[in-house]
Order: structure tokens, then C-alpha cells, then sequence
């Protein structure tokens, strides 16, 4: 494809997201007390809109159109008019973008956000049992879990914002995090990564290995490495590019023909699913350009892209995305979650197809 039209699937798939609403309430998540949090319409404050406006930004960065940057200052403009969102690990994910926005605009308004998250996350947010974040969600504290989605969500926002504001501190936490979620969601066995874990009872759940949660890892790790830039011998580093090519190699022997990874990835009768592949897709087409891994993983991240850009229909919607998965006690709870138009399968085909046009370059 020539770049004007891979500028052009990333514009629909913009177009898509940004209208994203479930008026009727469908896959909105009750809570007990009583609200409903909107997990699929992308003007709520949720994790499934703040990953796509990452994806936005990611696409402004390279190609400085003003309309993407409109829409991204244009969403947080509306959301700081309402109430102050509580604070979570998905929530969290929203501070990511707003740093890179600060420092595209240099807004003053935005400081006091990422100072105040930043600050909660590093000193207030619930810990496990060796230091892990817990997975607090909406209406549930998810005690004593780590989950990988965590490394996405929390643990990105943490370093950048460490970075930003110069804060030291914050990014030695994210390193720990990271050693951390290696220490109880890496599968040695197979060389992918457990949905989670929970001290309460010493195990990894339904020992899910689950798509989507592999590909946040699959975009985490070389989204941390660019923005710590390690000595080339420092041995966190070392540990990443280690956990991720173990990862890489796992994910090549279990893509399919056409592309597409199953959402449980080991398990054929599970169905295919398109936010994954687009995660793996960057995240290895990344990690090859920014050589932490070989060349031989780049027939694997075209496969992919090619995968995600088929099954991406006239309206710009990207087909077989499943809902929002919580953890599962059994396999056959993740078959089971719907198929649906969502905004993070929005943004994670936006990253593949961003980082396709480096290598287009």
C-alpha cells in the first residue's frame, strides 16, 4: 500500500472511533452501586477511550495534522468540565496521552492533572503483596491481583509522567513494575504471559493466555524501552528484550494462516480477534525497527498488518474485536465475551498501521 493509503485506513478508523456510543447501554458494566460505566462509547472517561486517544496521538506525532490534535485537546477539554473521574488503573491510562499533549502545547491547565495522578499513583494506589499495583478497577478493588493489562494502563502513564516532571522516582517504580508482572504472569513454559494473578491462593486465574493481554505487553515493553533509553547492558533492559523475544517467538508459532491470532492463543476453538493482532503487529514491527529483536520476527508483523487492514470495512470499523474482558475463572469465559466495535480496537489498528508507515519510510 502507498502511504496516502494507509494515511487514509487511519483516518476512517479516526472517523470510526470518535463516534463510537452504546446508547441502548449494551456493553456498559453495572456496578454495585448503582452506575453504569460506558465501556465502549469514546467521549466517557474509561480505558477503552483513553487507549484510543493514544493511538491519535500517536498518529499526530508523525504526521502533525491539526484535525487529530483538535480532536484529542477537544476531549479533554469536555471531560475537565465535568466531575473528576476517580481514580483507577484504567483511568490512569488517559495521563499517557495527556503528557505527550503538554508537551505538544506546552498548556499549563494540564500540569496540575498529571502532577495530582502521578502523585496518587506513586504513593496511594493499592499495592499487592511485593509491591505490585493492583488492578483497582470501577467498583471493584480486585484485591491482592495483578493483572497484565496493568503494564498499559498504569505503568506507561508512570514513566512518562516521571519523565516529564522529572520525578526520578517514578520511573525506578515502573522498572520494578515491570519485574514484577515478569515474575507472575510470564509463562516459562510457553513464553507468553497469564491474564493474572492473585495472591489470595497462589495462582494465575484460569491460567488464560489470552490475546489482548499479551499484546499489551507486546506494545509495553518497547514503548517503555524508547522511552527510558537503558544502556545498552543495564539488566532491566536485558530482562525486557529477553521476556519479549521468548514472547515473539511463542506468538510466531500460533498466528494463523491468515493472519489473526485466537483469543485464547493457544486454543484453535477459541475465535480469531483483531485487537490483538494489531497489538502484536506493532508492537513487533516497533521492537524490529528499534532493533531489540531480530529481522526474523518482520514476516511476522506484516502478516499481521496485512490481517488488521483487511478487516478493516468500508466505515473504518476493525472487525472481531471482543468486548471488555474481565478476569476470567475459566477458559471458556473468554470464548464466550462478544464481538463488538470498540474504541481501543480502533486505536490499537491506528498503532500497527502508524508504525507501518515507518516502515513504508
Amino acid at each position: 500500500m502507498h502511504r496516502q493509503e494507509i494515511e487514509h485506513k487511519i483516518e476512517l478508523l479516526i472517523d470510526n472511533l470518535i463516534n463510537l456510543n452504546d446508547p441502548d447501554g449494551k456493553y456498559a458494566i453495572p456496578l454495585a452501586d448503582g452506575r453504569k460505566i460506558d465501556n465502549k462509547s469514546f467521549n466517557y472517561w474509561e480505558w477503552t477511550a483513553g487507549v484510543g486517544l493514544y493511538g491519535m496521538m500517536k498518529y499526530y506525532k508523525l504526521t502533525k495534522k491539526e484535525e487529530v490534535l483538535t480532536i484529542i485537546v477537544k476531549w479533554f477539554e469536555d471531560q475537565f468540565k465535568e466531575p473528576p473521574v476517580e481514580k483507577n488503573v484504567n483511568t490512569m491510562v488517559q495521563m499517557l496521552t495527556l503528557a505527550y499533549l503538554y508537551e505538544e502545547t506546552g498548556n499549563p491547565t494540564y500540569l496540575p492533572y498529571l502532577e495530582t495522578w502521578g502523585d496518587w499513583l506513586y504513593h496511594d494506589m493499592p499495592r499487592t503483596k511485593d509491591g505490585g499495583i493492583q488492578h483497582v478497577v470501577f467498583g471493584n478493588e480486585n484485591y491482592q491481583q495483578l493483572w497484565d493489562d496493568t503494564l498499559m494502563m498504569s505503568v506507561l502513564p508512570l514513566t512518562k509522567i516521571g519523565l516529564l516532571l522529572n520525578k526520578p522516582e517514578y520511573v525506578e517504580e515502573a522498572k520494578k513494575q515491570f519485574l514484577i508482572h515478569i515474575k507472575y504472569l510470564f509463562d516459562k513454559k510457553t513464553g507468553l504471559w497469564f491474564h493474572g494473578w492473585t495472591f489470595e491462593g497462589n495462582h494465575n486465574f484460569a491460567e488464560a493466555l489470552w490475546g489482548r493481554g499479551n499484546s499489551w505487553v507486546t506494545i509495553a515493553i518497547p514503548e517503555f524501552l524508547d522511552l527510558v533509553e537503558l544502556d545498552e547492558n543495564d539488566p532491566v533492559r536485558q530482562i525486557l528484550i529477553d521476556t519479549l523475544d521468548r514472547q515473539l517467538e511463542a506468538l510466531e508459532t500460533c498466528q494463523n494462516e491468515n493472519g489473526l491470532w485466537h483469543t485464547l492463543l493457544l486454543d484453535p476453538t477459541s475465535y480469531v480477534e483483531a485487537s490483538c493482532t494489531a497489538g502484536f503487529a506493532f508492537g513487533t514491527l516497533r521492537s524490529v525497527r528499534k532493533r531489540y529483536v531480530g529481522k526474523k520476527y518482520n514476516d511476522m508483523g506484516l502478516k499481521a498488518i496485512k490481517a488488521v487492514i483487511e478487516n478493516i470495512d468500508e466505515t473504518g470499523e476493525l472487525q472481531h474485536v471482543s468486548a471488555g474482558t474481565a478476569m476470567g475463572e475459566t477458559q471458556e469465559f473468554y470464548k464466550q465475551i462478544p464481538v463488538t466495535a470498540m474504541p481501543y480496537g480502533q486505536s490499537m489498528a491506528i498503532l500497527a498501521l502508524v508504525e507501518y508507515l515507518h516502515h513504508r519510510i
